[in-house]
């Protein structure tokens, strides 16, 4: 759905599992920083309303939206994490370097997903100017680092409900 439809931020609180001994890694791209800086607190301030601990959530930089995949894994690799959400912001600019970037990185997440056992989550703005950006990062539409917390807890969630099946 299109975040200019919903607001990132809002959710039924209730309907999220609690994140206690969730052990959560973040991959967030330091290009854009203005916006990913944002992403990533509320990202850490969604996680923590629903029961992480600050030490069990471990951030890691990495230059930009490309990379994340590459940090991710290295992240993933570790065997720390029940979860990872990549942060990161793609502006669209005058070349097609916007187009390759989108798809590498979208590629990228979704087969990690395939390789590893834990879920990566896409927090990654692909938007066409600075506004949209800011708008989907704590502005009118709410704040895309919230919604990917909720997401990676429903995510690791699921995947303990499972494995007690």
């Amino acid at each position: 759905m299109a975040s200019s439809l919903k607001n990132l931020s809002e959710y039924n609180v209730a309907g999220v599992p609690s994140a206690k001994g969730m052990k959560v890694g973040i991959v967030i791209s330091e290009w854009n920083h203005e916006i990913t800086g944002t992403l990533l607190e509320g990202a850490v301030k969604t996680l923590l309303l629903h029961g992480a601990e600050e030490v069990d959530i471990s951030t890691c930089h990495v230059p930009g939206s490309f990379e994340l995949v590459s940090g991710a894994r290295m992240l993933a690799d570790t065997g720390r994490f029940d979860g990872i959400i990549c942060i990161g912001c793609v502006i669209r600019g005058d070349t097609p370097h916007f187009d390759y970037i989108c798809q590498g990185v979208t590629q990228g997440i979704a087969g990690l997903n395939l390789q590893y056992k834990i879920p990566f989550i896409f927090g990654v703005l692909t938007t066409n100017d600075l506004q949209q950006a800011k708008d989907r990062a704590g502005g009118i539409h709410g704040n895309k680092g919230d919604e990917a917390a909720v997401t990676v807890i429903k995510m690791i969630a699921l995947k303990r409900t499972l494995n007690n099946l």
